[in-house]
């Protein structure tokens, strides 16, 4: 993990957080669809039946469950261990400072750039000044002036 940067680390802490929404997500959508209505109290009937290809049996629901719970327990303990791998935050004091010394190296790289800018113009025209003296001095001795 030590080789990895801060922004790797935090887009495989996304990526295991997604895939960890995804488990429980699944994990609900199994847990109602394929289980069976059990009756749970005295005072409450139960209203509906589900045909027995819809629901697992009860030894194979309970399996799943176990599996089901093993996989976010086991996703859940990545997610964990990569939250603890993330760098502690900087202090505050420590960030206006590399904040500052960014600022100033772009002011340096900004006053840089202008300067470039300026020098190309400055050949630009020199060049379309010479290129505009040898057109006149090639067209002048091309051309015939006309007798009237």
């Amino acid at each position: 993990m030590n080789e990895l940067s801060h922004m790797d680390r935090i887009t495989q802490l996304q990526d295991e957080i997604q895939q960890l929404l995804t488990i429980m997500s699944r994990t609900v959508v199994y847990l109602t669809s394929r289980a069976n209505f059990v009756q749970v109290s005295e005072q409450i009937p139960i209203t509906k039946e589900r045909k027995p290809e819809k629901y697992d049996q009860a030894d194979v629901f309970e399996a799943n469950k176990k599996e089901l719970a093993a996989d976010l327990m086991v996703k859940a303990k990545q997610v964990e261990y990569l939250i603890q791998s993330l760098p502690q935050p900087e202090p505050e004091a420590e960030q206006a400072k590399r904040l500052e010394a960014l600022d100033a190296e772009m002011t340096v790289a900004n006053e840089e750039y202008v300067k470039a800018v300026a020098r190309c113009k400055e050949l630009h025209a020199q060049i379309t000044g010479f290129l505009r003296f040898m057109l006149e001095e090639t067209d002048n001795g091309l051309v015939q002036p006309r007798a009237s």
